[in-house]
């Protein structure tokens, strides 16, 4: 069956999916890719997968995608983080038999893909992704897709797009928010973003961020032209708000539990008993709950000048960045604690390492250093503490100081004069 490209891809294979769940590490595993489709998704993605680790170890294999697998979880993309083009097509030729695309995350901004340079860490790299689209697009028998986040410049993502397209990526997925906003600093994604983006290329566009609820999903479709909405942002609590009445907590909990794997302690272990005492439970139990709209500020509004005090600490600025949670916490501890790089003390640094120097040190380096000039020059260092030259002339006035020892004088012709001459004369 020849490969499916652009929007033939995304009609027949994904059946044109517009509900998207998108790939969440340690929660878009089976069972939770199943109990989404059963609410209305019609579009799911592995766990994101560490593209050297899938091809090395086999184990990691068969945990995360070939004993997660059946014919209800399709259509199925999984999704590679990777940052080397060889590497990338063999993890996908092993994964690419279990899955109708493979993606190539370019979207993670965390600061674990920055030590390990992947995810939206490479979107500055061109031709390093050129190379890797194009080498999958050519060896793999299935689509290859890609997930990005948006430039703070309209025009440069628009191009990073179209040079992904251009290089045989076959579905888009763009985040818009830039690579900068996360924690602290999220905030709203931008629609605008994606807009242009839709209408520069000619493959389908899935748009991502700003996803609360499902009216939020019909009018992202609106907006923005795209062909479908992934969403991360609904979290379990809303993963049924895509069907007309959402159903009793316990039954979602349970479809959801019905596809966990469970220790052999649990599966022998005897149930509760019911609200009656007998053991047996009524097929609905009536559970409080509480199901409140995402909470969304007023067009216009500006925040209270008497916000809570971690609130305001979060506020400001150190130099030109907000203060992370950490310091946030030391600084309610010490409210005069001050994180400006500019007010730290500055320290003179040794002459050899560069590390800091003892203030006092007649060499003007680190203890280290000082310690290792002094003991092969034999020098002091009072501020160092090193007395290597005291201690020799201490040493040598010690040994002036004691007697000379005695020579021991020759015996007298006839005298015993020692050991071997008694016992030489006892035996004659």
């Amino acid at each position: 069956m020849p490969k499916l490209q652009g929007f033939e891809f995304w009609s027949r294979t994904l059946r044109g999916a517009r509900h998207v769940v998108a790939p969440m590490v340690d929660q878009s595993e089976l069972a939770w890719r199943l109990l989404s489709r059963r609410h209305g998704a019609q579009l799911c993605y592995t766990p994101m997968l560490h593209a050297q680790v899938f091809v090395r170890d086999a184990n990691y294999r068969k945990e995360n995608l070939y004993c997660e697998v059946c014919p209800e979880d399709r259509p199925l993309i999984v999704q590679f983080c990777a940052n080397d083009p060889e590497v990338f097509v063999q993890a996908a030729l092993l994964a690419q038999d279990y899955c109708d695309a493979i993606d190539l995350n370019l979207g993670c901004p965390q600061m674990i893909a920055k030590r390990g340079h992947y995810g939206a860490f490479l979107q500055d790299e061109w031709d390093l992704l050129q190379r890797m689209i194009l080498l999958a697009h050519e060896k793999l028998s299935v689509p290859v897709t890609c997930k990005i986040r948006v430039f703070p410049e309209i025009d440069k993502t628009v191009r990073y797009a179209q040079m992904l397209e251009k290089a045989g990526c076959q579905l888009l997925t763009v985040h818009g928010r830039t690579k900068e906003q996360k924690g602290p600093l999220s905030g709203a994604a931008s629609w605008e973003h994606i807009k242009a983006v839709r209408k520069a290329v000619a493959i389908p566009v899935f748009a991502n961020g700003n996803i609360q609820c499902l009216q939020d999903v019909e009018r992202c479709l609106r907006d923005t032209g795209v062909q479908g909405v992934m969403s991360a942002e609904l979290g379990a609590a809303r993963a049924v708000d895509s069907i007309s009445e959402a159903p009793d907590s316990l039954v979602a909990t349970s479809e959801w539990a019905a596809h966990c794997p469970c220790s052999s302690q649990q599966q022998h272990s005897p149930w509760p008993p019911g609200p009656c005492g007998c053991g047996c439970w009524p097929l609905k139990v009536s559970l409080g709950s509480a199901r409140c709209p995402p909470l969304r500020p007023r067009e216009g509004s500006k925040e209270r000048a008497g916000a809570r005090s971690k609130r305001a600490l979060e506020e400001e600025e150190c130099g030109t960045e907000v203060l992370s949670k950490n310091k946030q916490k030391k600084q309610l501890r010490n409210p005069h604690k001050t994180f400006d790089p500019s007010l730290k003390p500055k320290y003179a640094k040794c002459d050899q390492c560069g590390n800091p120097k003892g203030n006092r040190c007649v060499f003007s380096l680190c203890r280290g250093c000082c310690k290792k000039r002094a003991s092969k020059e034999t020098a002091d260092c009072p501020g160092h503490g090193l007395l290597f030259k005291t201690k020799l002339e201490k040493s040598l006035a010690w040994k002036e100081a004691q007697p000379e020892l005695q020579e021991p004088q020759p015996a007298a012709p006839g005298t015993p004069g020692g050991f071997s001459e008694v016992m030489g004369s006892a035996l004659a």
